[in-house]
């Protein structure tokens, strides 16, 4: 058995390029492990839609469904915090592109 070795372009967090950022300034894609993806947002609703939109357009980047390994809802009630913080657990190969480097090389 052989290993075949994958080149992948990465960024100075360890992301595709071509990885859709989440679109408001409070969400983000943090470190490992689990590469969690944050929306905050003082309406659950509101964050919630905007983790789905999110979750479309990195599933089209990808091309295939992102692995995610859990869902995270928790809460911050300091005073100027956005109270609700929705979390998606994502595979850190899915976010770095990994899928796509296999299919490319084939």
């Amino acid at each position: 058995m052989t290993e075949e070795t994958i080149q992948l372009e990465l960024d100075d967090s360890g992301l595709a390029p071509g990885l859709p950022a989440p679109a408001h300034p409070r969400d983000q894609v943090q470190d490992v492990p689990y590469r969690p993806v944050e929306f905050r947002d003082d309406d659950l609703p509101t964050a919630l839609e905007r983790c789905s939109a999110w979750l479309r357009q990195a599933q089209e980047w990808l091309g295939e469904p992102l692995d995610v390994l859990a869902i995270h809802l928790d809460y911050d009630d300091r005073q100027g915090s956005p109270y609700y913080d929705v979390k998606l657990l994502c595979n850190e190969e899915d976010l770095a592109g990994v899928p796509i480097a296999i299919r490319n090389k084939q």
